[in-house]
């Protein structure tokens, strides 16, 4: 297994994250060598300012966080943070759209933000927490087949968030088609570890310090 921190994507989505915030993040991640800052596609200059000369990766949500803006919306958010610096987006799907089994509008959401970055990291958001174990499937599959690196489970935003069962079904799909992250409630060392144990390869969390310290005092639900 590689280091427990390579894994990690520490995040700061709050909206009421400020300058400052941001700006300490990005120290919090150079000292412990994260593999990479999830941030709002507003911070993403200012991210990419305070990790230059780390190996840093800067990652930017996109329709952020209900993935309910139209698909223009998301393409030009995804452009505007991949000309700011962004190295990777998280993209939340349209959940509407896929309760209402527009699968093709879904496909098409996923598809038109990856077309724009060939060569960056797509991690398309399931928001597993509002899905039946058929819309879970479904999603993952809509979202390999619009050639999403990753398929993650959730914003931090929704009714809940990463769960063993959730992520167990998303590999089965996946299988060695896309990378699994797993995000929502990873407050811990050791339920980051269960998570890496079942195959995932990147885990969001607000909580990276007090996993790698094994400090039990985050109240973050991301």
């Amino acid at each position: 297994m590689k280091p427990l921190n390579t894994y990690i994507d520490h995040t700061l989505l709050k909206p009421t994250a400020t300058k400052s915030d941001i700006v300490k993040l990005c120290k919090e991640a150079k000292e412990y060598k994260f593999f990479s800052v999830c941030i709002n596609s507003c911070y993403v200059a200012l991210a990419k300012s305070e990790l230059e000369n780390s190996k840093i990766k800067v990652c930017s949500v996109i329709g952020f966080p209900l993935g309910a803006m139209s698909t223009q919306a998301k393409v030009e958010e995804a452009k505007s943070a991949l000309v700011n610096g962004a190295d990777e987006i998280d993209m939340v799907i349209n959940i509407g759209l896929l309760k209402s089994k527009d699968f093709d509008a879904v496909w098409n959401d996923i598809e038109s933000v990856k077309k724009i970055m060939p060569d960056n990291t797509l991690k398309v958001i399931l928001e597993t927490c509002y899905l039946e174990e058929d819309e879970i499937i479904k999603a993952s599959e809509l979202a390999i087949q619009s050639a999403a690196d990753f398929i993650k489970t959730s914003t931090g935003f929704g009714t809940g968030g990463a769960t063993i069962h959730d992520v167990k079904l998303m590999k089965s799909v996946a299988k060695n088609n896309a990378k699994i992250k797993a995000s929502g409630g990873i407050k811990d060392a050791k339920t980051a570890l269960e998570y890496i144990n079942i195959g995932v390869e990147r885990l969001g969390t607000s909580s990276g310090i007090a996993i790698l310290t094994n400090d039990k005092s985050s109240n973050s639900n991301y």
